[in-house]
C-alpha cells in the first residue's frame, strides 16, 4: 500500500478515530521499512516515492552542512562517500542498495591506488623537464602563452571574472565524480564504460608524469635556467614567490596594468579572495603544496574534462555537446592563464582522453558487443527451444 492509497482508502469501516490515525501511520513506516532493505524483488516493490524525496532532501541539507562546516570535498574518499550517500538516497525504490557498494568501493580502491602511487616518481628519480614545454608552446605561438596572457590581461587584485577562472579550476576536484555518480544512477552500463575510462586516463597519466616529470609555468618562472641545470626536482627556488631576475625561465611580464606584478604568478586560487573567502584559497593553496609539483605532462585536469566531453558527446543533445566541450576549453584557458599548466601539457591531456575513448570504441565494437550480441541469441533459442518443448508436452494439449 503506498501513501496515495492510504489517503484514498478513507476512514475505517468502524468509524474508530484511533485505527484511522494507525492506519494512516503504518503505510509510511512500511515505506520506510522497505526503502532499507537490501533487496525488493519486483513482486514486493513498493511506491517509496515519497521516503525517496525524504532522504534526497536530508542528504541535501547534510551537504549544506558539511560545505558550511568543512568546505567544499577535494578529498577523493570523502568526495566519494558524499556522493555514495546521494546515490544511496536517490535509489530508494529503484535499485538495490547494495549495488552502491558493488560498483563503486572497487572504483574507489582503484584511485585510492593510485593517489598512494602517484609520487613513485620519487623513487624512479627521472630527471625533471624544465625547459620541453616552454620550448614547445614558443616554437608554436612565438611567445609564452602564459606570459602574454598575464601581460594583457592579469590585474593587480583579482577582477571579478578571476572568480570564474577559480571555480573552474576548482571544479576538476568535483564534476568528473559527480559525472560519474549521475552516469550511474542513469545507465549503469554507460557508467561502467566510464569508469574504466576514466582510470586507464588517470594511471596512463601517471605513467606519463612519472617517466617525464615536468615542471609547471609558475615553477618555471620562480627558478633561473642556471638554477636547474641538473634537472632538479623539488629545487629550493620553487618555494620563492617574489620576482626573479628576467622573470625566470618563463621571462619578464610586461602588464598592460602597471600595477599588476611583472612576472607569472600562481594564480589558479586568486579569484575566491574577490569574494572575501579566503578559507577556499587557502584550501586550494595547502592541498597544491602536497600534490605532486612536477606532474605537468600530461595535464590530468584538461585530460579529464576532455575525457567527460567526449564520452558524453554521443549522449547529449547540441547543448550537452556546447556544454561540456565549453568546460573543457574553459579548464584549458584557466590552466594556463593561472599559469598551472603550458598548452603542450593540455594537448598531450586532450590527447590521451581521445586515446583512451577511442581504445574503448574498439574493445566495444570488437568484444563487448558481439559477446553481448551472442549472449542475447543464446538466450533466444533457449527460449525457443523451451517453448516449443512446452507446446509438444501433453500437459499443454
Amino acid at each position: 500500500m503506498s501513501i496515495d492509497d492510504a489517503v484514498d482508502d478513507g476512514p475505517a469501516s468502524d468509524g474508530s478515530a484511533a485505527t484511522s490515525r494507525t492506519r494512516g501511520v503504518e503505510p509510511v513506516i512500511d515505506d520506510v521499512a522497505a526503502a532499507a532493505a537490501v533487496d525488493t524483488g519486483p513482486q514486493r516493490r513498493r511506491d517509496l516515492t515519497m521516503v525517496r524525496r525524504i532522504a534526497i532532501v536530508a542528504w541535501v541539507v547534510f551537504m549544506i552542512y558539511e560545505f558550511v562546516a568543512y568546505g567544499l570535498a577535494f578529498d577523493r574518499t570523502r568526495l566519494i562517500i558524499l556522493l555514495c550517500l546521494g546515490m544511496l538516497a536517490a535509489s530508494i525504490g529503484r535499485r538495490k542498495a547494495i549495488s552502491v557498494i558493488i560498483d563503486w568501493l572497487p572504483f574507489a580502491l582503484i584511485l585510492l591506488l593510485y593517489d598512494w602511487t602517484r609520487d613513485v616518481a620519487r623513487i624512479v628519480d627521472m630527471p625533471t623537464q624544465w625547459h620541453l614545454a616552454v620550448d614547445v608552446d614558443q616554437w608554436m605561438f612565438g611567445v609564452n602563452p602564459t606570459v602574454w596572457l598575464q601581460s594583457h590581461i592579469k590585474a593587480p587584485e583579482p577582477p571579478w571574472w578571476e572568480v570564474v577562472t577559480s571555480v573552474i579550476y576548482m571544479s576538476y576536484f568535483i564534476v568528473p565524480y559527480a559525472a560519474a555518480a549521475v552516469l550511474w544512477l542513469r545507465d549503469r552500463s554507460a557508467w561502467r564504460r566510464y569508469a574504466a575510462c576514466f582510470v586507464a586516463t588517470t594511471f596512463l597519466a601517471l605513467v606519463g608524469y612519472t617517466l617525464v616529470p615536468a615542471a609547471p609555468p609558475w615553477a618555471a618562472a620562480r627558478c633561473t635556467a642556471e638554477q636547474v641545470a641538473d634537472h632538479p626536482r623539488e629545487p629550493t627556488c620553487m618555494a620563492y614567490e617574489g620576482a626573479v631576475a628576467d622573470g625566470g625561465i618563463l621571462g619578464e611580464v610586461t602588464p598592460s596594468n602597471p600595477d599588476a606584478q611583472p612576472y607569472v604568478e600562481r594564480i589558479s586560487a586568486r579569484g575566491w579572495n574577490f569574494l572575501n573567502i579566503h578559507a577556499a584559497s587557502t584550501l586550494v593553496e595547502v592541498g597544491q603544496g602536497k600534490a605532486n609539483l612536477v606532474a605537468a605532462i600530461p595535464s590530468l585536469h584538461a585530460g579529464l574534462t576532455m575525457l567527460l566531453a567526449l564520452f558524453m558527446w554521443p549522449r547529449v543533445k547540441a547543448l550537452g555537446r556546447t556544454q561540456f566541450m565549453g568546460y573543457a576549453v574553459a579548464m584549458a584557458f584557466t590552466l594556463v592563464y593561472t599559469a598551472e599548466h603550458y598548452v603542450f601539457d593540455i594537448i598531450l591531456g586532450w590527447a590521451l582522453a581521445g586515446f583512451v575513448i577511442l581504445v574503448a570504441q574498439v574493445v566495444d565494437r570488437r568484444w563487448l558487443i558481439p559477446r553481448k550480441k551472442q549472449r542475447e541469441q543464446a538466450g533466444a533459442e533457449t527460449t525457443a527451444t523451451t517453448e516449443a518443448a512446452e507446446s509438444d508436452s501433453p500437459v499443454s494439449g
